[in-house]
């Protein structure tokens, strides 16, 4: 019989086994679930060495064990009731929670599909206490200080739920990832987890002392660095670069992958809001907006984030299983992380990696240290300006360019490249053997340019290095110039959703300073009345609709951004200096140095690298020197 024709029922309370189920049914999808939940209680309850212990990929057991400060005998009988919690007990508390759980919902749910039993010991109780879900029996037993909770037989009461399992390795993996996701944020605690008996991982406790005098937010970095070194290995660190932003309410610190290093899948993708790891489109959408402007195609970024908020600005209470969280203000979270990005990946590789070397000793420090203090890094020029003229960037510095650098502002003179070129200054003055990009020996069929620098043979793509200076030279012009509005002769009309109109009446003042200027006409039609100037002889009805779309779940701005900015990418292809072009030593070595300024120039405008680097070991490679 259909649903629909079946005599109605009366309403009444469901029984409390039904409850229980139902609950369950939300929390304990499977027995990575289960992990993540002990795991959190572990973490709450101060432990600095947890260990998971598994059988059948945690169907036949889980065994969290940790040393934090238990839970009293008299407690131990209510832990495993519905809705009760240490962690909360009023609604202000709620609205501003601090630990890894709160709802009182993980142990009741867990012990209404397995077997459950928890063993646990306070500093001040002489034996530790051993409580069986089952029989509510509470006995003395040998323990040391912490807790150990015993999941048996998951799913044993729910047979059809258990066969909806994977395999026993699968469900190993996502326990194994379920614990990965707590190290990786939290470097003060060891890991370790076992699989019928043997060893999987282990990441030991990185050490934070709080007596050492040292400052306990740089400790907890490089603390955080070596964790993420242990659990996701050190290409990632090598392969990625140091985030730490502050803007208003909102912290975010981290290490973001180079484009280089993008994956096809969004596998390397860790996100935490305070300390809770989280999947969150406001930040995946900033994490990747932050890439478009370097990286090529389809391809996802790597990235492990952790943004600090106020509690009260963010509710995690969205979710049974607390990975979904929403945002008092998502637009103010949303700029932060995209700007901790975008400046994290602005900084020219080579000068990080030269930077590195030199803190390191691994490069000779004869010479003069880079860059030279008497010379100027002249902007390369922009679109119909004559190739020969990058000799007139070799300049001396003057007192007004000291001046600009101070204020980091460049300083370009009207008629740097049209007045005749300054002489080129010796390169063995400048130490060459310390510039990023290092210097200029050839040019390769009018394409690339080879350079030798401290680590060995340097491979520059001439055209798309150039095209990556000049198109950030454009937008930098651009930026600086208010974002004016052209109006429309004739506006352009559309048939707009509830949803546009909508936003187009609540967001008028954002829509004003994007340059747009969109008015509603009925319930069901927007006129756009103005467009940004940079933009007028777009589509504007298509830019409006994504202006609105955006603005309802994100922030705006980078929609008009990612359209100038595809007018832009193409004014710099055109302008910038184009294969088969023979360029002399010095108009080379401007273009090194140049780079080494410029930022994103690591790609060009279509996410392609400009420059490879050949260490002198994978050169001695190629020809089997020292075998």
């Amino acid at each position: 019989m259909h649903p629909a024709t079946q005599p109605p029922r009366a309403i009444r309370e469901l029984p409390d086994e039904l409850i229980s189920q139902i609950a369950a049914g939300e929390v304990v999808e499977r027995p990575a679930s289960v992990v993540r939940e002990l795991v959190d209680n572990a973490l709450d309850a101060g432990a600095t060495q947890i260990t998971l212990r598994l059988l059948a990929g945690g169907v036949r057991l889980i065994s969290v064990e940790d040393n934090g400060v238990g839970i009293p005998a008299a407690e131990l009988p209510v832990a495993l009731k519905r809705h009760a919690t240490s962690k909360i007990t009023s609604l202000s508390e709620l609205e501003s929670v601090g630990t890894m759980g709160f709802r009182g919902e993980a142990l009741a749910a867990i012990h209404s599909v397995s077997e459950l039993s928890v063993l646990s010991r306070t500093a001040s109780q002489d034996s530790a206490m051993l409580l069986e879900g089952r029989s509510g029996e509470l006995q003395p037993a040998a323990r040391a200080p912490g807790t150990t909770v015993e999941v048996k037989e998951l799913f044993y009461s729910t047979p059809a739920r258990r066969k909806f399992l994977k395999t026993d390795n699968t469900e190993l993996a996502h326990c194994v990832e379920a614990v990965r996701r707590h190290a990786l944020t939290r470097p003060e605690v060891g890991f370790a987890i076992w699989h019928e008996g043997k060893l999987v991982e282990q990441w030991r406790a990185q050490t934070i002392d709080l007596t050492s005098g040292e400052d306990v937010n740089a400790q907890r970095m490089s603390a955080l660095g070596r964790r993420l070194a242990d659990v996701l290995g050190d290409d990632f660190l090598d392969n990625s670069v140091a985030v730490h932003y502050q803007s208003g309410h909102v912290t975010v610190v981290g290490r973001a992958g180079i484009p280089d290093a993008a994956r096809s899948r969004a596998d390397h993708q860790f996100a935490y809001v305070n300390g809770r790891y989280v999947r969150d489109k406001v930040i995946t959408h900033a994490a990747r907006s932050a890439y478009e402007d370097v990286l090529h195609g389809h391809r996802q970024p790597i990235y492990a984030l952790y943004v600090e908020i106020d509690p009260t600005r963010v509710d995690v209470n969205v979710h049974p299983t607390k990975i979904e969280v929403r945002f008092r203000d998502g637009r103010e979270v949303h700029q932060a992380v995209r700007h901790a990005v975008e400046n994290a990946l602005a900084v020219p590789r080579a000068n990080m990696l030269m930077a590195n070397a030199l803190q390191h000793h691994e490069l000779p420090m004869t010479g003069t240290a880079w860059p030279p203090a008497n010379w100027q890094q002249t902007p390369m020029p922009l679109a119909g300006s004559r190739v020969s003229d990058l000799s007139a960037l070799w300049q001396p510095t003057t007192r007004t360019s000291l001046a600009a650098e101070e204020h980091n502002t460049p300083s370009v003179a009207p008629s740097a490249f049209n007045a005749a070129p300054s002489p080129a200054p010796s390169l063995q003055e400048a130490a060459p053997e310390t510039w990023p990009l290092g210097k200029a020996m050839a040019q390769l069929h009018g394409v690339y340019i080879l350079a030798e620098n401290a680590q060995g043979l340097v491979l520059v793509d001439m055209h798309a290095a150039h095209e990556r200076i000049v198109y950030e030279q454009l937008k930098t012009q651009i930026d600086a110039q208010h974002l004016s509005s052209q109006p429309l002769l004739i506006p352009a009309t559309f048939t707009a959703t509830a949803q546009e109109v909508a936003t187009a009446e609540a967001c008028e003042q954002a829509l004003h300073e994007l340059g747009l200027e969109i008015s509603t006409l009925s319930s069901k039609t927007l006129a756009v009345r103005a467009v940004p100037s940079t933009l007028a002889q777009g589509d504007a009805v298509a830019l409006a609709r994504s202006v609105l779309a955006e603005l309802s779940q994100h922030d705006a701005s980078t929609v008009v951004q990612r359209a100038r900015n595809e007018l832009l990418a193409t004014m710099a292809c055109h302008g910038a200096v184009r294969a088969n072009r023979k360029l002399t030593i010095d108009e080379m070595n401007a273009l090194l140095r140049q780079m080494e300024v410029t930022e994103r120039s690591d790609q060009c405008n279509h996410g392609r690298p400009t420059w490879r680097q050949l260490t002198m070991r994978e050169l001695d490679a190629l020809f089997l020197r020292g075998r």
